[in-house]
């Protein structure tokens, strides 16, 4: 969850800083045992894209729509990136 810089972490949770830079941004629908949407973005979106993958992090955003394994869960896929010959 994103929060503000002057919020003190719970006790036992770790605070991630996630560093700006692009981001490809997936909106998927459907159960969270289907792994076919990663092999879709690393495999065929990335390659003919111009974009290769950035060393930050990778994260998910699961809202109010997510319901971990129903074909019918939403969720936000990010994917840190740059232009390629960076």
């Amino acid at each position: 969850m994103e929060v503000s810089n002057d919020l003190e972490v719970p006790s036992g949770m770790d605070e991630v800083v996630i560093p700006p830079g692009l981001y490809a941004l997936f909106l998927y629908k459907g159960p969270s045992s289907d792994r076919a949407v990663f092999q879709y973005i690393f495999n065929t979106w990335l390659p003919g894209s111009g974009y290769e993958l950035d060393d930050r992090p990778h994260y998910e955003i699961l809202g109010e729509k997510y319901r971990n394994n129903d074909p019918e869960s939403e969720e936000e896929i990010w994917i840190p990136i740059r232009e390629m010959n960076q």
